[in-house]
């Protein structure tokens, strides 16, 4: 796989963070776990469930080494959202996301995952737009 960075640009290669100075080609020739630039999420935009879930596995992927808090939160939020979820398309995704993590294909899992946030942002602005009152008892 051949990949081009522009200058400045860095990629995640099995944990490591490689920045070039210049434009360049890379050619991966064997099989690597990698994100470029572009892909990295930062802590500060996980703010929905599915970024959040985003942020856990490529913390799977970025640090292939040391996975085993990021397996068990992981293992939390899938299932917190499996139990709240009531779109299908969501618990289809949810299926799919779970399954490719479990066989280590984190880059593919966060492709499904980036592919459901529009749905999580529809689901989103249609709760937004109802309005919800708590009743509640003084004591």
């Amino acid at each position: 796989m051949k990949i081009s960075l522009r200058a400045g640009e860095r990629i995640y290669v099995n944990g490591a963070v490689l920045r070039v100075d210049r434009k360049v080609s890379v050619e991966l020739v064997n099989d690597v776990m990698f994100l470029l630039e572009g892909q990295v999420m930062q802590a500060s935009d996980a703010t929905t469930a599915m970024r959040q879930l985003y942020f856990i596995v490529q913390l799977m992927l970025m640090n292939p080494t040391d996975i085993g808090a990021a397996v068990a939160l992981y293992g939390e939020h899938h299932a917190a959202l499996l139990a709240v979820c009531e779109s299908r398309e969501m618990l289809d995704g949810l299926a799919t996301i779970h399954e490719l993590v479990r066989t280590t294909r984190y880059f593919e899992a966060l492709k499904r995952i980036r592919g459901l946030f529009l749905v999580e942002d529809a689901i989103l602005a249609g709760l937004a737009g109802v309005a919800t009152e708590i009743p509640f008892e003084a004591a």
